[in-house]
């Protein structure tokens, strides 16, 4: 058993890594908003008719997807990963693994303003046909990896004093998800050696990342399920699940992408490689999130029963969060049983999904603040805060809703301004209720970055004391 003073050591190192993850998410997530406002209005009647470069917001698009589905969503997977205890202190690599990140973010940005680069729209990671955006994708994967494997979580027994409140049930969880990251890395890394050769580099990248990009999309479900669990955890003054459930669902989750090393190997060529993923994204997901789902609304119905919640429930983030983030997620599923071809109900589909994710890890980041010292002050904020999951999420509902309808019609996908032809009245209307949708998710985005602003301004945390006696956090301001 390691000694109170070494806990106090390796929570404050932890604590740090992940403050430190938590402010580039933030970061990466208002510049994310930007590019996304430049794609929403390139995309919208009457607007788009006048942009005759489609190139530019290919880039935009490029750009936003990777801060807002690589780099926000990981970085927040970092910091989660770092409030779980390991079995050892925090070495040099999760010490330097934020400065990774960063390092790689600004590696990508400046390859994405090179001049002549070409945009490269594949599925799940698109890229800018240039070495230093790929080296800025590898140096902040690497960093996410360096965030958890010198700290020994994935171990049995990563148990401890953390400075998030973790439920016993979302422990398993969230070594799920670093077992995810371990085995996408082991995936890239087999489609890189098993490349094809001679592709053309559209191709050639779809092929790459396709693998791995499932894998990521496995750890992202993992990690917003576990954040399910934290939020409700918090809001309800217990874990909502058992843990030994919660162990079997989590490792039933797992299980099947195991095969996922397998089927790189048979080559990115090979139908095996694609239509396996394909039919792992479809059937491997989705059953377990709707047990866990069940599970959670059970014993949020439970708090309600027994007046453990408060009245309306929606007025706690927390509560109101996962119950956007449910919705958003099985309107994904019932928006991806709809694919039929490549239209706007594919990202209809991704949109919706990574919606879900994305407003439960907004809705976490208030448990982190809080847990660093800047807990909601006033009534103002509480309300703004409270209100933000639901603006944002019936905003994502909308746009998922435009763009599907407009998929329905026909309205065909990765299509930019003077390239996108509405060839009916259906598709203009599904892209102008998309338009609408987009600028309140935006306005959901921004009313979160506002009061995450105005609660890092009350204060800069400059030297965390522990109090193990009392397992609270007290902090010294500037």
């Amino acid at each position: 058993m390691r000694r109170p003073s070494t806990e106090r050591s390796d929570a404050f190192l932890e604590a740090r890594c992940a403050r430190q993850w938590l402010g580039l998410a933030l970061l990466v997530l208002v510049l994310a908003g930007v590019f996304a406002l430049l794609v929403v209005i390139g995309r919208m009647p009457p607007f788009d008719r006048y942009v005759t470069d489609p190139l530019f917001f290919k880039r935009c698009l490029v750009v936003h997807v990777n801060l807002a589905l690589v780099v926000w969503f990981y970085s927040m997977v970092a910091a989660l990963l770092l409030a779980l205890p390991g079995r050892g202190a925090p070495g040099r690599l999760t010490r330097a693994s934020p400065y990774l990140g960063v390092a790689g973010v600004f590696l990508m940005l400046l390859a994405a303003g090179a001049p002549g680069t070409q945009p490269v729209l594949s599925n799940y990671i698109p890229a800018i046909d240039h070495w230093l955006f790929g080296a800025g994708q590898l140096i902040f994967g690497a960093g996410v990896l360096a965030s958890f494997l010198d700290r020994g979580v994935l171990g049995r027994n990563a148990e401890g004093r953390s400075f998030l409140e973790i439920p016993d049930a979302a422990r398993p969880g969230l070594q799920a998800v670093a077992a995810a990251l371990v085995l996408a890395a082991i995936t890239f890394a087999l489609a890189w050696l098993h490349r094809p050769q001679g592709a053309a580099p559209e191709a050639q990248h779809e092929l790459l990342v396709w693998g791995g990009g499932h894998v990521l999309q496995l750890a992202c479900t993992l990690a917003m399920v576990s954040v399910w669990i934290i939020l409700l955890g918090s809001a309800l003054g217990g874990s909502p699940i058992r843990r030994r459930s919660a162990t079997l669902l989590f490792g039933a989750m797992l299980l099947p992408w195991t095969v996922a090393p397998l089927l790189t190997l048979a080559g990115a060529w090979s139908d095996s490689y694609r239509t396996g993923f394909t039919q792992l994204m479809r059937w491997a997901i989705f059953p377990g999130v709707l047990a866990f789902l069940c599970l959670c609304g059970a014993a949020l119905q439970r708090a309600r029963r027994d007046g453990r919640t408060p009245a309306p429930s929606l007025a706690d983030p927390r509560i109101a969060a996962f119950l956007v983030s449910g919705a958003l997620t099985l309107l994904g599923f019932a928006l991806g049983a709809c694919i039929r071809g490549s239209n706007t109900m594919v990202p209809a589909h991704y949109h919706a999904s990574i919606g879900g994710v994305t407003v439960a890890f907004m809705a976490v980041t208030y448990l982190m603040l809080r847990a660093f010292g800047l807990p909601n002050p006033t009534r103002r904020l509480r309300r703004a805060a409270a209100w933000q999951p639901l603006v944002y999420g019936f905003g994502q509902i909308v746009f998922a809703a435009g763009f599907g309808f407009a998929g329905i019609h026909g309205m065909s996908r990765k299509a930019y301004g003077a390239e996108q032809v509405a060839r009916g009245f259906a598709e203009t209307v599904g892209l102008a209720v998309m338009g609408a949708g987009g600028f309140l998710a935006i306005a959901g985005g921004l009313l979160f970055i506002g009061v995450v602003i105005a609660l890092w301004r009350r204060g800069v945390v400059t030297h965390p004391k522990v109090d193990l006696a009392e397992g609270s956090w007290r902090y010294r301001w500037l």
